[in-house]
């Protein structure tokens, strides 16, 4: 049950405290072994011996099937994963063995499916500041928490419930992860997306809201029990410097199914509350957004005037920001991606994931990526940036097309936002930029991968795009780059989370590239 849990949700961190009571735990400064799956190896790290087992490179394939020409080096899926890591003491087994029960993989952010799971880092204790600027933060793709309501006239089971007097918990529940509950689960959770009015609906009898916005418990942890934890770690390093948490550090959740132009309520609800913490600080307000959430900070920046942003912006942190979209994302909404949920099929996972309007939203553009490339390598046909109609279309969801049209132009010309902004990201990890199947396309998995530099999730090209915004604004660009650091680890990472406390303090520079590998001070 818990595996299923932890192999679904971005940002989900397992919360051994507050589970198993606090005999069991492990910091980043006791890491007897550390255990990462990415992609397509597993990473074994023992800290005193120091052996990994990494990614296998494979010779470059023959030609490809292809009318557009070949596909270079690529680096392909190890057949067998290590058996067993090597530790150096006792008492690293029982981590180990936690680790491989619950599985260690993830739902991706910024309809990103993320694989890597740490256990959280313990806070060092930090010496409280005494300016606490304001910050509201913005969560990832499926990163803060949904919940329902049904009346529903009719069921897709008899165990479904019919009609709840009571609003429930749809975003993390634990229901969606039994075998005889995900097809309730995801009919609760769909979209209908019309395509005359180009606008998207809850399921038939569905009410869906967003619970707790202005505050950070719905992106601290996703599921009621504080098991699934996102911004946690951030929150509290917040805390531990003299911030507050539902008043000098607020969360601003959405509806992450939907995109911008369809969440015009959320957006006037986060210029209020924006507007409001000035008011009552008398300070500009930090923004931070995650992934996805990025997009929507820089669509709200971008749809406001000037002089509101000088007056009532201080400036925007930027964490992994997809800029020109992730290859990602074709191939969830083609062949779905459980990652390890041993009930749930590809097949079936993927009918969550083709609901959202966002997944369209986040394909790769022309910013990032010449108009050849090859992101999907299929026997019959390889898929370019100029191809996403007839990607739809074989694919047998001609409405992601239309969803497409509707949002590429929102945030796809990466118009500057006009604020300071401070952009950091990971580099330095393999990410997969094509995709390669055989003859059981779109029903089955990718048979192999192409990879270039990226976070694990985003390839660096999308992820560097921030750095054109310098000579398109006047206000100052700040770039970081994180070598060694996957998608989601960038929320928690004690580095990261020292220099958002610096920028908070109001020391601007940043340093052009920190390593954050295992060793690495």
């Amino acid at each position: 049950m818990l595996s299923w849990l932890f192999s679904h949700a971005p940002g989900l961190r397992f919360n051994i405290n507050a589970h198993f009571g606090s005999t069991l735990k492990a910091t980043r400064n006791d890491r007897n072994v550390v255990v990462s799956f990415i992609h397509c190896a597993v990473i074994w790290t023992d800290s005193i011996e120091g052996t990994t087992a990494r990614y296998k490179l494979s010779p470059p394939p023959a030609v490809l099937p292809s009318p557009r020409g070949d596909i270079g080096q690529h680096c392909s899926r190890p057949k067998e994963r290590p058996r067993r890591a090597m530790v150096s003491t006792g008492k690293s087994w029982p981590l180990l063995t936690l680790g491989l029960l619950l599985g260690l993989h993830l739902h991706q952010t910024s309809c990103l499916w993320i694989l890597n799971v740490l256990f959280p880092p313990d806070l060092k204790p930090q010496n409280q500041t005494i300016v606490t600027p304001p910050i509201i933060i913005v969560p990832g793709n499926l990163g803060n928490r949904l919940e329902a309501k049904v009346d529903k006239p009719q069921l897709v089971s008899w165990l479904c419930y019919k009609k709840t007097e009571f609003w429930f918990p749809l975003w993390i529940d634990l229901n969606m992860f039994m075998p005889i509950g995900v097809d309730c689960w995801i009919d609760n959770i769909r979209l209908v997306y019309d395509r005359t009015t180009r606008r998207s609906f809850n399921s038939p009898g569905v009410q869906v809201r967003v619970p707790g916005f202005g505050q950070t418990y719905p992106i601290e942890f996703l599921d009621n029990n504080n098991l699934a934890g996102y911004f946690h770690t951030m929150v509290q390093h917040l805390v531990n410097i003299g911030y507050t948490r539902n008043e000098t550090v607020r969360g601003a959740p959405y509806d992450w199914r939907l995109t911008p132009n369809e969440n015009a309520e959320y957006l006037l609800k986060l210029k209020g509350l924006v507007e409001q913490m000035y008011s009552q600080y008398q300070q500009p307000i930090y923004l931070l957004g995650h992934s996805m959430g990025c997009h929507y900070v820089l669509y709200f920046l971008n749809n406001q005037p000037q002089a509101w942003k000088k007056k009532y912006i201080r400036g925007f942190i930027s964490l992994a920001a997809p800029w020109g979209g992730a290859v990602k994302v074709m191939r969830v909404m083609a062949s779905g991606e459980n990652d390890g949920i041993p009930m749930i099929s590809n097949i079936k996972i993927r009918e969550e994931q083709r609901m959202a309007t966002t997944n369209p939203w986040m394909l790769p553009t022309e910013k990032a990526w010449p108009k050849d490339h090859v992101f999907l390598s299929t026997p019959n046909f390889n898929y370019t940036g100029q191809d996403y109609q007839r990607y739809f279309k074989d694919i047998n969801f001609e409405d992601g097309w239309y969803m497409w049209e509707d949002s590429k132009n929102l945030t796809g010309d990466l118009q500057p936002p006009g604020v300071e902004v401070w952009c950091m990201y990971g580099v330095g990890i393999p990410t997969p930029v094509t995709n390669i199947y055989d003859d059981g396309y779109p029903n089955a998995d990718p048979i192999d991968y192409v990879y270039e530099d990226g976070d694990d999730t985003v390839d660096s090209r999308s992820m560097s795009l921030c750095k054109k915004w310098a000579g398109q604004q006047e206000e100052p660009v700040h770039v970081t780059e994180y070598r060694g650091l996957p998608h989601l680890d960038i929320v928690f990472n004690e580095k990261v989370l020292n220099q958002i406390q610096k920028i908070l303090e109001g020391n601007s520079d940043i340093p052009k590239e920190v390593d954050v590998r295992y060793g690495q001070k």
